[in-house]
């Protein structure tokens, strides 16, 4: 008999999700928070801001249960969809969802939907209007700022680079687009010499991609953009190694505490800089209240700063840069 209880007790523990917080009050709602990845700051201030969105309901009558489950790494579309469908097949009440693909997670949301499972997106859209709201930073302004600012550094006269991240990504992809648009219009001056290298989706591939770019364009690149994390490190790394750190203008995006301190050392200069916290936070809460029948804005833009040498010390700077995480 107790070996049967053990046997079930496993099969139980197989078909619930790593990190499963369901308890056994089968009247709270089950949200499952489903990020691009789990190995990266930014996706553990993502995290944060979801729980306290939970901890908030958990104060009041209706109950919520929070799972949170994603792929390791940010180019494992597979391990992304296969995490939705287990969710959808143990009839979570609603999914928060950071599509690693703009079309790639379509169908399995499509199927969800169909299922009666109601799916918000955050920080990077999908090709579906079946979705209650996206919540997420105005990716291409960021873009556009980010043009303005590598132009004002080169004093509008330069040649640059742009690292792309990989294809797919809606939230990276408007970032470029967004870069290259402000530019093409507002900065004749620039010359961008690379736009169509990828990055993939680690710091360790996109190193690679910074060193071909190195090699091939040498003396040339006086200034550089890259659209997220990864390849902002990637980059970094690969101007250290060839001792060109500092002296190469280096825009990037997200911030870490090697970021920050490589931006003290002024061989960064400029990050911009998303509320992961707000992202996760929003996202959640927009779930909770449309299951509790309240009406949810289709988007929700959760802003970005520019951080300098100059303005990283500034209190409100300072709550940009370093928000709240969860910890492995």
């Amino acid at each position: 008999m107790k070996k049967k209880i053990r046997m079930a007790a496993a099969l139980l523990a197989a078909l619930l999700p790593a990190g499963c917080d369901w308890g056994f009050d089968r009247n709270a709602l089950r949200i499952a928070v489903i990020p691009k990845a789990t190995n990266m700051e930014f996706w553990k201030s993502v995290h944060a801001g979801a729980r306290k969105a939970a901890e908030e309901q958990n104060r009041g009558d209706k109950k919520v249960r929070l799972t949170w489950k994603g792929p390791l790494r940010e180019d494992d579309r597979e391990q992304q969809i296969q995490v939705v469908e287990g969710f959808v097949s143990q009839g979570v009440h609603g999914i928060v969802l950071a599509p690693l693909d703009n079309r790639a997670l379509v169908r399995p949301v499509e199927e969800a939907r169909q299922a009666g499972i109601p799916a918000v997106i955050i920080d990077s859209a999908l090709d579906s209007p079946n979705t209650l709201s996206f919540v997420a930073t105005d990716n291409f302004r960021s873009g556009e700022i980010a043009a303005g600012h590598l132009a004002s550094l080169l004093f509008d006269s330069g040649k640059v680079v742009l690292l792309r991240f990989q294809e797919g990504s809606a939230s990276a992809t408007a970032r470029e687009e967004g870069f290259l648009a402000k530019m093409k219009s507002h900065h004749p001056g620039i010359v961008v010499l690379s736009a169509d290298q990828y990055a993939g989706a680690t710091r360790e591939t996109a190193k690679r991609a910074a060193e071909n770019l190195l090699q091939r364009l040498g003396d040339e690149i006086q200034g550089i953009f890259c659209p997220n994390e990864s390849t902002t490190a990637g980059f970094l790394l690969a101007l250290q190694d060839a001792g060109k750190a500092g002296k190469v203008t280096l825009v990037g995006f997200d911030a870490t505490n090697a970021f920050l301190e490589a931006m003290a050392r002024r061989e960064i200069h400029g990050l911009l800089v998303q509320n992961p916290y707000k992202m996760g936070y929003l996202g959640v809460k927009s779930m909770l209240d449309h299951l509790q029948g309240k009406a949810v804005p289709q988007r929700i833009d959760t802003g970005v700063v520019m951080v300098t040498a100059e303005n990283m010390n500034a209190p409100d700077i300072q709550e940009w840069i370093h928000p709240p995480a969860v910890e492995p």
